[in-house]
This record gives structure tokens, sequence and C-alpha cells, in this order.
């Protein structure tokens, strides 16, 4: 494709940053501050141009210092705009560390009313609840935030290696035989304490604040009787107050539909021949129950009928939260596609951080124009993985850093999970090793400091008010892309800031799925079209209000 530049203003072909006067020849000075230089495909367009140019002259000693100057700007091109991509990097990011530091010391408060009962409206036909971080909804308060980052980084590692295991075992068609023994579902993103997003819902006239999960099918919630439940901050739901609880039987499709949503079979109960559920976690956490059918509210929208999971049995670190909201892809189950009716299977988040008074919010249905993006959605298609339906997979195609495109033979070969249960984004070792190379290259001269569990590229800023750090964009098939937001890119595992480590880490070998977090999806809109199979993102200043 050929780029022309205004036809009133002089143009180059090379996309560059502004430059200083060059002077080619003896006979020809250019200034290139105010010109627009554009990438030439190839030598034959380069010679094509230069003949255009050159016959317009009168005389050849006007076209020679012209050919030099283009012969010049080839060879430019060459250095600077290989495969289409500039080599010029991009201006960095500030970050300001007392802020950084401040906020992350903002959460050690009292924090238990925060999680109750989250805020809620409906506009131009869209249902938007607010989100926040669940770290600001478990109960009591936070006395060591150090630990509490470490901690958090350990067990996102162990649940992304159960995961990977389980992406294997799925791969390679190997079942577990016993329902009792199951593991953790592929659908299910219930991976120890890494969950990070909670809304409230309202189901069967009670308000529940559940964990918003992309990878996860079935939403259940605790319930009474309940025979084992962990501590939770609100009333746990009881079916006999609400006059439109009914269960679901074990001979109905809902029931068959557990075996692709959650990995198990629907097991038949005893009078009635009610369905039973059952669904295991890798760290010893599970749900037992029925499952059921309700009214449940999303904001102001009525949802009629809603097939939930209602847990009799539950064990596991679920932060105090009543139960979990699946977003994942199913046909059958989910929140998406039990509400494809009411929102046309689209929704988006926007993830705050981890801030006392941070909020963001989950939209329920499609129109862009109630979002808040600073800059345009850009697309792309979500790949579909046989083996893997249920998840929402991308085709990753670049990442560049500072505006340096990295040279690397694959980015995520069979395609890269975006993910809202896992924190830390993981890459293939090459990709990684690529990443941190670059990194360092451009964000030189800071005091190293040691690595912490998944992280390894860790840095002493304690005695810097803030830092400039190299921009960070993940490009996706149809020129789609991710722009990391400044407070993305790096993991503060200690406060004072004597230890903050960039927030990404390599997978262990080239062929297990890559993922995107959560972490790295901080101030996105993030825009799930499951109906067009495409997924947007678009930068945003998350909030509610």
């Amino acid at each position: 494709m050929h780029h022309w530049g205004p036809k009133s203003q002089p143009f180059l072909f090379c996309s560059l940053a502004k430059l200083q006067p060059l002077r080619i020849s003896p006979t020809l000075s250019l200034s290139l501050t105010n010109t627009t230089i554009y990438c030439l495909p190839s030598i034959l367009d380069l010679h094509h141009h230069i003949s255009l140019y050159s016959s317009s002259k009168s005389t050849m000693a006007d076209a020679n210092p012209l050919s030099q100057f283009f012969l010049f700007l080839f060879l430019v091109c060459l250095a600077t705009c290989r495969n289409g991509v500039q080599g010029f990097r991009e201006k960095n990011k500030v970050l300001d560390l007392q802020e950084f530091r401040s906020k992350q010391h903002s959460g050690t408060g009292t924090r238990t009313s925060a999680c109750l009962s989250q805020k809620s409206r409906k506009e131009k036909g869209a249902t938007i609840l607010e989100i926040k971080h669940r770290d600001y909804c478990s109960a009591g308060k936070i006395v060591n935030w150090n630990k509490k980052q470490q901690k958090r980084l350990m067990l996102d590692d162990l649940h992304v290696r159960f995961l990977q295991s389980q992406f294997r075992n799925r791969i390679s068609g190997i079942a577990t035989k016993d329902v009792s023994e199951a593991q953790i579902p592929l659908t299910s993103g219930v991976r120890l304490e890494t969950l990070n997003y909670i809304v409230t819902v309202e189901l069967g006239g009670r308000n529940m604040t559940v964990i918003v999960d992309t990878g996860s099918d079935l939403t259940w919630v605790q319930c009474r009787p309940c025979k084992l439940c962990y501590n939770q901050q609100e009333p746990l739901f009881n079916p006999s107050e609400s006059k439109s609880y009914q269960s679901v039987l074990c001979n109905s499709t809902n029931c068959q539909a557990l075996q692709f949503a959650t990995g198990n079979s629907g097991v038949c109960g005893s009078n009635p021949q009610t369905c039973n559920y059952v669904v295991n976690y890798g760290d010893g956490s599970y749900t037992r129950g029925e499952l059921a059918r309700d009214h449940i509210i999303l904001g102001t929208t009525l949802v009629d009928n809603f097939v939930f999971g209602c847990g009799r049995n539950n064990k596991g670190l679920f932060g105090g939260a009543s139960g979990l909201m699946g977003l994942g892809r199913s046909d059958g189950l989910s929140v998406v596609s039990q509400t494809s009716g009411l929102f046309g299977g689209v929704f988006s988040y926007c993830l705050p951080s981890t801030e006392a008074a941070e909020s963001g919010s989950l939209v329920m249905g499609g129109d862009s124009s109630i979002y808040k993006n600073s800059t345009p959605i850009s697309y792309t298609r979500m790949v579909a993985n046989p083996q893997l339906s249920t998840f929402y997979f991308l085709n990753l195609t670049g990442i560049s850093i500072g505006g340096v495109a990295l040279q690397v033979p694959s980015f995520a070969s069979g395609g890269i999970l975006i993910d809202s249960g896992t924190v830390i984004s993981r890459l293939p070792p090459s990709v990684y090793k690529a990443i941190k190379a670059e990194f360092l290259k451009q964000f030189s001269g800071y005091p190293p400091a040691p690595g912490f569990s998944i992280l390894d590229t860790c840095f002493n800023l304690s005695s810097y008010q803030e830092v400039n750090i190299p921009t960070m964009k993940m490009h996706f098939e149809g020129d789609a892309e991710l722009t990391v937001d400044v407070t993305g890119i790096f993991y503060m595992v200690k406060t004072d800031a004597s230890q903050i480590c960039l927030a990404l880490a390599s997978l262990s070998y080239e062929d297990e799925v890559a993922i995107i977090g959560n972490y790295q999806q901080r101030n996105q809109r993030v825009v799930y079209n499951t109906k067009e199979s495409k997924l947007g993102f678009a930068e945003e200043s998350c909030s509610f209000i």
C-alpha cells in the first residue's frame, strides 16, 4: 500500500520521528522537522517515485541531488522501518513513585464496608455494575502490605502451574475417572486467592457480592442449609426465603451442560431427582451443591430463571465473597450465554487498581457510547481453540517496548489466553527474554534488586521520587493493540520501592499457554463480543461515575 503526504507540504517515505535538518549534498539542504516520512514497500517503489519526481525537473542537475537524497532516505528506511514497524523510541511514561507508594499504603485500613452493595445503573440499554478490587473487600485490615503483595505472587505462581497442567491434560485427552477426585475444571478461574474483582448482584431478593471471572462458566453462591461453608461477609443465600427458587432436575439440558461448563457431569440426587454439581480446585478448594433457578438482577435488569449453583458444601480462599460470577464462553450456563437475549452476548470491563477509592465498571451490553475510553477501540478476532473452547484466546502478533518492536520467531503459538483471574501475564521464554533485554536496555542506570518469586527483573527505586519507564504495547491480529498502563508495568514487592519489579513472568516451556493477566489490563476498556467473536481494547481511566 502506498502512503502519500499532503500535496501542499513536502513528504518523504518512511515513518520517522522529528529530525534535525539534514544536508544531503552541497546543493540540497532539507529540514525534516515538519515533514511526514512514509515507508516504501520495496526498492522498485523507491525507483518509481524517484523517476516520477526527477522527470518533472528541467535539468539533470536538479534530479541528481534528489536521487541522492532518496537513496539516503531508503537506507534510513532499511534501518528503521523493517517489517513496517517504527524503530524510533516512543516517549517514556512517568511513574510517580511517591504516589504509587501512598496508594499502596492507602489500602491498609479497614475495608469491610466498601465491599458490600456495589453501585449500579442503567444507561442506553446497557447495565453498568461497579467493580472493585477484592483486596479492599476482605474483612479486617491488612497489617503487612508487603507480605500481602508477596503472597499474591506465590499463589499466582501455584495457580498458573496447576492451570498449565490442566491444559495439558485436556489437550492430550486425559480425563479424571472419579468426580470426587476431579481437579480444577478448565472453565474455572477460581485459582487460590488470585481472583481479584467483585461486583454486587441481587439473587432471589438478596444482595450477593460475587467474584468476576472470565475463566469460569458456572455462577454459584453459598446456600443455607450449609454443611460446610467458608466465612463470608453477607448472610448466606436462603432458598426457602425466595418464592422464585426452583431446583434443576437431573434429566434437564442444563444439568447435561455441566460437563461442558465445569468438566464434571451432573449427579442425580434423590427425592426429588435434583441435579447436583461438583467443582474442585487445585488447592483443595471446592464447591458442591445443587443446580437451581431463580431471579437475578444485574444492576436494574431482571433475568428470569437464571441457572446457578447453590453451594451446600464449600471450602476455599474466596476472600469473603458470597460466590462467583462466570463470564466464560460456554453456550449453556455462563452469564454471557444466559443473558444473550438481553445484552447480545457483549460485555466489557475496566479493571481498577487496588487502592481504596478506586472503582471500575462491568458493562453488560454493547453500546460503546457509554464507555469513557480516551483512545479508539481496536478489535481483534477471538481465536478458536477446540480443546479449550470456553476460554478467550487471541492471536498475539508482536510486542514493542518503548516503540521498539521485538524480533522473535513466534509470540504465542496457538494463541494467548486473556484472563481476569490471572494476576501477572505469562509469556513464552523466548518472548520474555527479548522483553527483558530491551527493557533493561532502555531502563538503564537504576540500581538492581533481587528477584522475587516469579519476577526476576527488579530494581531498588527507593531513592527516586519518579522514574521514566518505557512504554509497553501488545499487538494483535487486525492491528489491534493493548497499551499497558503505567501502573501495570511495575509490581511493587515492597512498598518503599526498594524492590520493584517488571510485572511480567516467563513460562517454563515454549509450548505452554501464554496468558494476559489482569495486572496488564488495568485502566483498559476490554470489550468481549461473543456474537461476532471479537475482542477490543481501548485506554480508559477506570471509574464507575
